[in-house]
């Protein structure tokens, strides 16, 4: 079945017991017990699950080629649960300019747990195998990297992790899985901010974890999701399940409008560095064409004069509105190092777009006049 198909039907039928076609949002938290004391509708209490949680995580497995998804309450809480399902001891490879929030979970809360941790460009294969230790049980990637759209060899990487006897996930936020297939490059795990394109809209908070095997790994992973209670909403459910039924025609829109923009970014001389794998000369556009079906609709230039400039010309734009977050219909402007903060490694002068779904034309027309 081909994703488009995949998008709108899995995880979903007819309600049976009105016919309903969309799907009811099922808000008890708990649920009747028959006489043996069996739960003949398969649900015992809305933090262990949820049919509305049930759709969405069967519609998202079957979108990455999946055994299995784990819906959390948010991008953080995914990426939480994988980690915390390793032992205090075990090293994590993870890449040097990963999205902060990971970096700053890994710094301040994972390593104080116990795990090991190291940073390394991992778009360099062989500088990702010399990092390698002993105990590494666990390779990170996140591909096109945030905010930098660095580009990860995930076939290459996968040979790494299993030659080390290690899991390889990977953070699909970005590029989602109609643009790009982890699990089918060799990656164990996708993991999703579902907050951002599955959803789609600008109004929901959830994460997803798709495991390419049930396995005893996913387990914990599993465990995590229902011990610690980090679950996300029926509403939040049944609002991603939504989303991910236009997830394959938004994408291919976002990536016109992304290249669109881009392309007028690399001609404009107040642009001095565009960072995007749909042009040439980009390092990783060779990988990304590879294993990618198009560059997606995340888009990161530099200006001269630092911040300041930077923020001036968000603060011009009168389409692209200045806020964090991205993929939604509204294309979104961000200045990225004052958003991550002190030890931030992003550039003073990089600003980050999300291109929405709004005519090129006028978002071009938009950056031109700001830019002056």
């Amino acid at each position: 079945m081909r994703i488009e198909t995949l998008a709108v039907r899995a995880g979903r039928r007819p309600d049976p017991a009105t016919g309903a076609v969309a799907p009811p949002i099922v808000l008890s938290t708990t649920f009747e017990r028959a006489g043996d004391g069996s739960y003949p509708g398969g649900y015992v209490y809305s933090r262990t699950g949820n049919p509305n949680r049930g759709a969405l995580e069967s519609c998202l497995a079957a979108l990455e080629g999946g055994e299995a998804a784990a819906a959390l309450a948010s991008g953080q809480a995914a990426a939480l649960a994988v980690f915390l399902s390793l032992a205090p001891g075990d090293h994590v490879l993870l890449p040097e300019d990963a999205y902060h929030g990971t970096a700053r979970l890994a710094r301040e809360i994972l390593v104080p747990w116990g795990l090991e941790a190291t940073f390394a460009d991992l778009t360099d294969l062989g500088a990702a195998e010399r990092s390698l230790r002993p105990n590494t049980r666990l390779i990170w990637a996140e591909t096109p990297s945030n905010p930098l759209l660095k580009v990860t060899d995930l076939a290459g990487l996968a040979g790494i992790a299993k030659g080390a006897g290690a899991r390889l996930a990977c953070d699909n936020t970005w590029a989602t899985p109609i643009l790009q297939r982890p699990l089918a490059l060799g990656a164990d795990l996708a993991v999703h901010a579902a907050t951002k394109y599955i959803g789609g809209h600008s109004d929901l908070t959830l994460g997803i974890v798709v495991a390419k095997r049930d396995d005893a790994f996913f387990q914990r992973v599993r465990a995590r999701q229902h011990t610690s209670g980090a679950v996300p909403s029926p509403f939040d459910c049944w609002l991603a399940l939504r989303g991910a039924e236009t997830l394959p025609v938004r994408m291919r829109a976002h990536s016109e409008g992304a290249q669109r923009v881009a392309e007028f970014l690399a001609a404009h001389p107040a642009a001095e560095r565009v960072h995007y794998p749909g042009l040439p000369g980009h390092p990783g556009r060779e990988t990304a064409m590879r294993q990618m079906s198009l560059p997606g609709g995340m888009v990161s230039f530099e200006v001269g004069g630092g911040a300041e400039r930077a923020l001036a010309v968000a603060a011009g734009c009168r389409l692209f509105t200045q806020a964090t977050s991205l993929g939604g219909n509204e294309s979104l402007i961000e200045h990225r190092a004052s958003v991550e903060g002190s030890g931030t490694r992003t550039p003073p002068g990089l600003l980050r777009l999300s291109v929405g779904l709004e005519h090129p034309d006028d978002l071009i027309e938009d950056l031109k006049q700001a830019l002056g």
